[in-house]
């Protein structure tokens, strides 16, 4: 394959950007998406990230700004200009308390409590847990995303591993993929359960509200196992294991199934049939009541079979408690 045309820099550009690049598109891409050209000539960034320079007018074809739909042919001049994103910058390592249930030379397991975003983001590029990482095991730099293999909402609470070198991470990552890392919630749902259960739904973007998941055709496959853990008049605790790992899997699966977690500021909408004596106490909770309380796996570095267990956080311990001391009241 052609190699692309050697980058000529322009350091008259816009100064609110970086100097612009300047690429000729090989006769061998013809036929491409845009973006998917531009992955070619900037492989260290993200399609999602590509695509958002075209929209952001940072991308030129043949001196006229770019769209996400435009494919290239062969032989178009492009100019990029590609602008500085807190995506891009290095994370700063921050000194917040992590509760660390077990750590060895290749793995961390943290108990992640409310509220701790894991992965700096939107509206959150600083006080998460990877900034913790940061701070608490500065070689983490070294490893991608900071060793971080998977993530918890940032209100449930609970068991999380972080792969503290690059062999362990790629070697958790492919038991993730395998469907071989056990992973157990406690989940608050609203309804009375009267059997375990499993769930079989695929789950993709919701087709119009964008910061929601939903179970859709064209979704990836996902699988929830449930049984239940205690029984309460108007709610119900189950225990849920995933097959995968979906983005609000968990959430996704159990409002589709009629049964939404106690607390879902995103999933649960509208009243839900209740004991009056309750309705106040399970529509009062600040968060989803969801608590990641088991997490096995197979060491990355020794094979040994490994598992951990942490208890309800507080915050749910006392609503279960309420809802007993509720239920037990005289009629």
């Amino acid at each position: 394959m052609t190699n692309p045309e050697n980058i000529l820099r322009d350091y008259s550009a816009n100064p609110s950007l970086t100097e612009p690049e300047h690429f000729t598109v090989p006769d061998e891409y013809a036929g491409l998406r845009l973006d998917q050209a531009l992955v070619k000539f900037f492989p260290e960034y993200s399609r999602s990230r590509l695509q958002e320079w075209i929209t952001g007018q940072q991308v030129k074809v043949d001196g006229e700004f770019a769209t996400t739909k435009q494919k290239v042919w062969g032989g178009e001049k492009l100019e990029v200009f590609p602008q500085s994103h807190p995506t891009e910058q290095p994370y700063l390592a921050e000194d917040i308390a992590l509760d660390i249930v077990y750590e060895d030379d290749a793995l961390l397991v943290i108990n992640k409590p409310v509220g701790l975003v894991v992965h700096p983001g939107s509206g959150n590029w600083e006080g998460t847990l990877l900034n913790a990482l940061l701070h608490y095991a500065p070689q983490l730099a070294e490893v991608p995303r900071a060793g971080i293999v998977h993530r918890l909402d940032k209100d449930t609470s609970g068991l999380l591993v972080v792969a503290k070198t690059i062999p362990a991470q790629t070697a958790l990552v492919r038991q993730l993929e395998a469907r071989t890392v056990q992973r157990e919630y406690l989940a608050l749902v609203h309804g009375e359960l009267t059997r375990a259960g499993k769930v079989d739904a695929p789950i993709g973007r919701h087709p119009t509200q964008r910061v929601k998941m939903a179970v859709v055709e064209k979704g990836k496959p996902a699988v929830t196992h449930y049984q239940i853990e205690r029984k309460f008049p108007s709610c119900t605790l189950l225990r849920c294991r995933l097959e995968t790992g979906r983005t609000h899997q968990i959430r996704v699966h159990l409002t589709y199934i009629g049964h939404p977690l106690v607390g879902d500021s995103v999933y649960l909408k509208g009243p839900q049939k209740c004991v009056p004596k309750l309705r106040e106490l399970l529509s009062s909770f600040p968060r989803q009541a969801l608590h990641a309380t088991r997490l096995g796996l197979e060491h990355p570095v020794t094979g040994e079979l490994m598992e951990w267990h942490v208890p309800l956080p507080q915050d749910m311990v006392e609503l279960l408690r309420q809802i007993k001391a509720i239920a037990d009241e005289p009629a």
